[in-house]
């Protein structure tokens, strides 16, 4: 069974988007709490939301949306997390999108 790094991206930053009233915040996380009751054990770990920090340069300049949280996910392939992630709520945040990455054993460690 393979594990995936599960990022949310989105226009608006993690803070911008908890930034709403309290009833919202609170109908925004029933619906994460509903998304992971339904994912079950291929939910490792929920993750976080992440706060914008810095970006070592690199040259190339290519920034992207913010990422604003993560999720660690398993299953058998990663059409199978996709499956589960085709309904998510983070999908309602302006321009979201969710990207999944494959986390690969690191040679010699395993």
């Amino acid at each position: 069974m393979g594990r995936f790094m599960v990022l949310y991206k989105s226009s608006a930053t993690a803070a911008e988007q908890m930034g709403a009233d309290p009833e919202q915040t609170a109908a925004g996380m029933k619906l994460w709490m509903d998304w992971a009751a339904k994912a079950g054990n291929a939910l490792v770990d929920l993750g976080s939301p992440l706060n914008e920090a810095a970006t070592v340069p690199s040259g190339s300049g290519n920034g992207g949306p913010h990422i604003g949280g993560y999720s660690i996910m398993q299953g058998d392939s990663v059409g199978a997390v996709n499956a589960l992630l085709e309904d998510h709520p983070h999908l309602n945040a302006p321009d979201a999108s969710i990207e999944v990455l494959e986390i690969l054993e690191v040679p010699g460690m395993g």
